[in-house]
């Protein structure tokens, strides 16, 4: 296959990186791949289009992926994880991490147990903790970097239509469908070779953004009851109770923030949901911006990530008022 030169070009900068990486998908029998905690499109698109280029072209090795399921996605678009005891760990693994940062978002902590560690990420390095380090803020998604990885290596393998449609459904999902500033050439040089791969376009998309009649009851609870700062900060509040009594979780409680996305008047905009579990009880944020970097507010706010697409968290709903003048003081 002819590469794109974009494509060709990532490949030269980390052209040693690279070979480390395939070099030990050869060496170990024994591959788990792994993902962030309260998984996106991107982390899970990640994880089982790796998973599925490897069951395809090393179909001797044992290939397993870890971590929590998605409420909606699962099994909708991603099968459900592998449940591993903790004996599977006991003996020498490659451990292969993707689209996340730090140690503490890793769904499953026993990566710490692998004999190796690969990591591919696209957003900014926080902590180190693998042995290969792949990292590139300049992609629009984990899923686009992991293609152009493996469209790099020097064997000869096939890229089939099952894990193109897996790495397509990360990368659409992490670049808000082609429209966010980290879109590139690159990214679309990425999604030509997996069109090329033979995907149903139509089919990825109405799956992902397949919607229930019930969902319209959530996005009339947010359309009358979200609110905007003097500076063009748009946000909505589900607390506990409230998503209880729309039937959603705090996961799903955040998947209508681009409700706001294209309105004039409004420069940022978040959605704030209530978690409530015991480990970590907190009000989840997610936040969205059109031009705005936002990252370093959302690190501020015990999160981070990308410019124009971030997460925070705040412990009581008394933060608040603070967190939003901290957005309201980016916009010009």
């Amino acid at each position: 296959m002819k590469l794109a030169k974009e494509i060709k070009e990532l490949g030269k900068k980390f052209k040693t990186e690279i070979k480390e990486f395939e070099k030990a998908l050869k060496e170990y029998d024994r591959i788990v791949i792994f993902r962030h905690i309260m998984p996106d499109y991107d982390a899970l698109g990640t994880q089982m289009g790796l998973y599925t280029f490897l069951k395809e072209n090393f179909p001797n090795k044992t290939i397993k992926v870890v971590g929590d399921n998605h409420v909606a996605f699962t099994p909708r678009l991603f099968p459900e994880m592998d449940k591993l005891s903790d004996s599977f760990f006991d003996e020498p693994f490659l451990a292969i991490i993707c689209d996340v940062s730090n140690k503490s978002r890793i769904a499953d902590p026993r990566f710490e147990k692998a004999a190796k560690i690969l990591k591919v990420d696209h957003h900014p390095k926080v902590e180190e903790f693998a042995n290969v380090d792949i990292v590139d803020t300049s992609m629009a998604a984990a899923a686009e970097l992991m293609v152009s990885i493996i469209l790099n290596f020097k064997g000869k393998y096939v890229l089939s239509e099952k894990a193109a449609h897996y790495f397509y459904i990360g990368i659409v999902g992490d670049s808000g469908r082609f429209q966010y500033s980290s879109t590139s050439a690159h990214t679309f040089a990425v999604a030509s070779v997996l069109i090329k791969c033979g995907i149903n376009l139509n089919e990825i998309y109405g799956k992902m953004y397949l919607k229930q009649i019930d969902d319209l009851a959530v996005t009339a609870y947010i359309l009358n009851n979200f609110k905007v700062s003097p500076k063009g900060v748009a946000y909505y509040v589900l607390d506990d109770k409230t998503q209880k009594d729309l039937k959603i979780t705090t996961e799903r409680g955040k998947e209508n923030v681009n409700l706001f996305s294209n309105i004039e008047g409004i420069n940022i905009w978040c959605s704030i949901t209530e978690d409530t579990d015991p480990k970590e009880p907190c009000w989840r944020i997610s936040i969205r911006s059109r031009e705005y970097v936002i990252n370093g507010v959302a690190a501020e706010f015990g999160g981070g990530g990308h410019k124009q697409a971030s997460g925070a968290k705040i412990t009581t709903l008394a933060e608040l008022p603070k967190f939003i003048e901290a957005l309201d003081a980016l916009v010009k």
